[in-house]
């Protein structure tokens, strides 16, 4: 696919960018070899690869999932207004 000057100018417009017309050729070729190289990836036979989230096989270090706080919902709840089965009561704001 290749973008002729015209379609670079809509192209510009619907960017609200302003481009000369050395600036619309220059942008021109710019597009058409980003679509050219699409186009080369998208002619890759992918059939056999399996989807992956990042190009190396990198593992995240993760910390020690390790309780670090007191559990202190009794003493949070003792002073709320209304709670039940641990959760607190709220009055309904949306009819």
């Amino acid at each position: 696919m290749s973008l002729n000057p015209e379609e670079v100018r809509r192209i510009a417009r619907l960017a609200r960018l302003e481009l000369s017309d050395e600036e619309t050729g220059r942008t021109g070729d710019q597009l058409n070899g980003i679509l050219a190289f699409i186009e080369q990836l998208q002619a890759v036979d992918t059939a056999g690869v399996a989807p992956m989230a990042h190009a190396m096989d990198v593992v995240q270090r993760l910390r020690v999932d390790a309780v670090t706080e007191p559990d202190r919902r009794e003493a949070f709840q003792a002073i709320a207004p209304e709670t039940e089965a641990g959760l607190y009561l709220v009055p309904k704001v949306i009819e």
